[in-house]
Order: structure tokens, then C-alpha cells, then sequence
């Protein structure tokens, strides 16, 4: 089969990749001709694990082109996959529609047979109906141009897993036609047994708002637990495997940290209240402000951690990050964690030398205060302090008595959990962490030999601090 994907950034290059290599062919279009190009010689303009070979095999094989040109996409066929981004809007916590609309109003025009729009960007419940309208007021005569919504769960780190083994496909459409053409195009997913939800565009548009929504409270319970935990001197690990074994709960991403950031969740979420609002039931989804506040309350609290073990003053003090994106596996730093703690502890005086796998490149553009090095060793020589703030592989996979030779003091504070605590202990490492005892207790010992924040800050489990607060998300 035939189809376009429009707009190839991480979405769309990667749907694109994809949908030819279970055999369709695949003209992917970009207003960037650089970006285009790039693609077209099979290599991945950002990193995702498995996505470069994938590209690689497919332009090679001619299934899979790129275009800067949406008449060349009208004319070659009539099923188009709308990928672009949509973003925060600046002056609102809305999503920025711009880009999607964009497309239908240059792609309707140039329609020369009956045509089927999909789109698959995160967008407020409703757009389709509006996107038709569109899309209808502008047609050549005599040609129709339906919209349906297939949204896309995709995880950084794991897109082409989650794009050809889905753990399930949501489709809303209007017409009986666009349900079975879609049916088509995964033919080999359904195949496969991944299940497949045909709905109203509606349910299908507020499926993805709805999941991201749910995550991000998840994610940020389980911090707001270990706020708790630092001020009864429980641990938040514990406390999460044990909520982890009821069926009801689940152990994935009650993980308590540094929270969540990204391209995707922050606006999403917020997207979601700004829509609510405008349908009048803001009130169902306020929780929702609350969850965004203790996702930014995190960096704060990091921040003042780290505060506390260099002294209470960054000026002067050399502290190494070991992460700059937003989550492993991915180069991308949008509304990173590990980045906004950085710029805060830079901001405050701070010599910050940041190691990052893949992420170097985009956080010096988007961060270009703290000095960046290419090896671990480097980041952490001479530091009084060293961050944990993006759970890579690798931070993992460190010998921590080796990594104690090069540092001045060997302090860690892990924002992410994330690291073998009483390994780093017994090299030598004082070892902290949010919503855990300071002291690592042997089993057995229980909580007499726990130190815990509140102990440490004062009954608020806070430091005093100077300086601004950590510039969390836009509000």
C-alpha cells in the first residue's frame, strides 16, 4: 500500500521507518530539506535505539522516500499520516494546533482523489471534527477528505519496538471505509494478535490524553510518597515494592525521583487541563494542577538535597551530573529534569562538569553555562559532589570504588534510585537519595539507625536557600 507520513521528527521518521519495513510504500515529507535529506540517506537526525538500520534498509531498498513537497505527497497517495508536533502554546497551557492545521490547509488543496487524513500527534479532544471542517471547506470540487485519529504511544528509547510490536491500536473514524483501510495498513500487527479499538475520533483523541494523564499521576504519587518518606524516615523504595505486589497497582513507574519532563507529558498534561477547561468540566481533571506542581517540587527538593550535602552553598563547589536528558536511551533534553536542576545549581555558583551518553550535543545548545565532558572519569574528577539525575545504563553499570580515585569527596546523591546503594557505601560513597534514610541499614537493624531529611532540614524537610527556585515547566 501506499501512504505519506507528514512532519518527520521522532513520531513521524519513525512511523515512517516502520510502515516500510512491514512492506508499504512510504513517502515521508518534512518542510526541513535538511531533515529531509539526512533521512533519505538512511541516517536518523536524533538518536533511537534501532531506528538508524531500519531507515537504512528501507531507503536502500526504495520503499521508503523523502520530499519536501506535499504535491509530490497528493499525488503519490491517498493516505496521509499527519506527524507533526504540538507544542505548548506560549501564552496558555493549550496545545498549539498550528502545525496540524497547516497541513490540512496546504494538503487539501492539492487532493486529486478521494483521500483519507490520519492523524497521529497528541492533540485536545475535538480536533478532528474541526480538522474536517477544514479540510472539507477546501477540496478540490467533486473530492472528499475524511480525518481520522490513530494517536501514538510511543516511548522515547523504544519506538520502533512500540510501533511494530504495539501493545495495542486505537483508531477514531467515521466511515465504515477508513476503519478497513486502516485494518489494512496493520495488517501484520493484527496478525500478531496486538488488539485493535475502533472508536469515535472523540475516544480516540482523549485515549492518549487520557493514558499520559494517568502516568504522570503515577509517577508523581509516588514522589509525593517519598516526601512523606523523608519527613517519617520511611523509604519510598520499599514502600513502592510493596504497593507494586497489589494487581491493582502494578510496580512500573511508581519509581519515586526526579520526575517526569519531555517533549510529550508536561504538555500533554497541561493540554489537557487547558481543554477541560474550555469544555466547562475543569473541575473533573484539576487534580491534574497538583500533579504538574509536584513534578516541579522535585527539582526543587534536589536542589536543596544537593545544597545541604555541599554545605549549604554552591559558590565555589565543584559538582559532577551524570545525565542531561530527559530519560535514557534518547538524546533528548525537552524539558529535562537533569537539565533544569543543572541550570539551577549553575545559576547558584556552581563549577558543574555533566556527562550524558547521547545528550551532550543537544543540552550544550540548549545549556551551554556548565562544562561537558565525554568521559565519566573526566566529569567527576575533583567534584565535591556527584548527581545521579538521568538513569543510564551505564551510570548503573559504574564501579563506584573506582569512580571514588578521581573525586575529591565522594558524596553521591541519587535523583534517580536508580543506583546500587549499598555497593557504593561499602566503597566508601556517603549515599543519598530522595524519599531514603541517609544511613544504609543492614537487614535487620530497622529504623533506629535511620537518618532521615527531616532530621536533617529541620521538621519542614527543606534548607534554607538562596538564589531563584528552580525554572521548572512553563506554567
Amino acid at each position: 500500500m501506499r501512504l505519506t507520513v507528514i512532519g518527520t521528527g521522532y513520531l513521524g521518521a519513525v512511523h515512517a521507518a516502520c510502515m516500510a519495513d512491514i512492506g508499504h510504500e512510504v513517502l515521508g515529507v518534512d518542510t526541513d530539506a535538511r531533515k529531509a535529506e539526512v533521512l533519505a540517506a538512511g541516517r536518523a537526525p536524533f538518536f533511537e535505539p534501532g531506528l538508524e538500520e531500519i531507515l537504512a534498509r528501507n531507503t536502500a531498498s526504495g520503499r521508503l522516500r523523502f520530499t519536501t513537497s506535499l504535491r509530490e505527497a497528493a499525488d503519490f497517495a491517498d493516505l496521509h499520516f499527519v506527524c507533526v508536533g504540538t507544542p505548548q502554546r506560549p501564552d496558555s497551557l493549550a496545545a498549539d494546533l498550528g502545525h496540524v492545521e497547516a497541513v490540512v490547509d496546504h494538503l487539501a488543496p492539492l487532493l486529486t482523489r478521494d483521500s483519507l487524513i490520519v492523524g497521529k500527534s497528541t492533540v485536545p479532544v475535538g480536533t478532528t471534527r474541526s480538522l474536517s471542517r477544514r479540510a472539507a471547506a477546501q477540496v478540490p470540487p467533486g473530492i472528499e477528505a475524511q480525518v481520522a485519529w490513530n494517536p501514538e504511544f510511543l516511548r522515547e528509547g523504544f519506538a520502533v519496538q512500540d510501533t511494530l510490536r504495539p501493545d495495542r491500536l486505537v483508531v477514531g473514524v467515521v466511515a465504515p471505509h477508513a476503519d478497513r483501510l486502516l485494518r489494512s495498513v496493520y495488517e501484520p500487527m493484527l496478525r500478531a494478535g496486538v488488539p485493535y479499538i475502533s472508536t469515535d475520533p472523540a475516544t480516540a483523541e482523549l485515549v492518549k490524553v487520557a493514558a499520559n494523564s494517568f502516568l504522570a499521576t503515577k509517577i508523581s504519587f509516588i514522589n509525593a510518597m517519598a516526601e512523606v518518606c523523608d519527613a517519617s524516615g520511611a523509604d519510598v523504595v520499599t514502600l513502592a515494592d510493596a504497593l507494586g505486589h497489589d494487581a491493582r497497582i502494578g510496580r512500573r513507574f511508581l519509581s519515586a525521583g526526579l520526575g517526569f519532563g519531555g517533549g510529550c507529558l508536561p504538555k500533554d498534561v497541561r493540554a489537557f487541563l487547558a481543554r477541560a477547561e474550555e469544555l466547562r468540566v475543569g473541575e473533573a481533571v484539576s487534580f491534574l494542577r497538583q500533579i504538574d506542581r509536584i513534578n516541579d517540587r522535585q527539582r526543587r527538593r534536589t536542589v536543596d538535597l544537593a545544597r545541604h550535602l555541599v554545605g549549604g552553598t554552591f559558590a565555589g563547589r565543584r559538582v559532577a551530573v551524570l545525565g542531561a536528558t530527559f530519560k535514557p536511551d534518547s538524546d533528548d533534553v525537552r524539558d529535562s529534569p537533569a537539565l533544569a536542576v543543572t541550570a539551577e545549581i549553575l545559576a547558584e555558583g556552581a563549577d558543574v562538569q555533566v556527562h550524558d551518553p547521547q545528550g551532550i550535543d543537544n543540552a550544550r545548545t540548549a545549556l551551554p553555562g556548565p562544562a561537558y565532558r565525554a568521559d565519566v572519569m573526566a566529569a567527576c574528577r575533583d567534584a565535591e559532589l556527584v548527581l545521579h539525575l538521568t538513569e543510564w545504563r551505564q551510570y548503573r553499570a559504574l564501579d563506584p570504588a573506582e569512580l571514588a580515585t578521581v573525586v575529591r569527596t565522594p558524596r553521591v546523591l541519587d535523583a534517580r534510585n536508580a543506583l546500587d546503594r549499598a555497593a557504593w557505601h561499602a566503597a566508601g560513597w556517603h549515599v543519598r537519595a530522595l524519599g531514603r534514610p541517609a544511613h544504609v541499614p543492614q537487614p535487620g537493624q530497622g529504623d533506629a539507625f535511620r537518618v532521615t531529611m527531616s532530621q536533617a532540614f529541620g521538621a519542614t524537610g527543606t534548607a534554607p536557600r538562596p538564589g531563584v527556585p528552580v525554572s521548572g515547566v512553563p506554567k
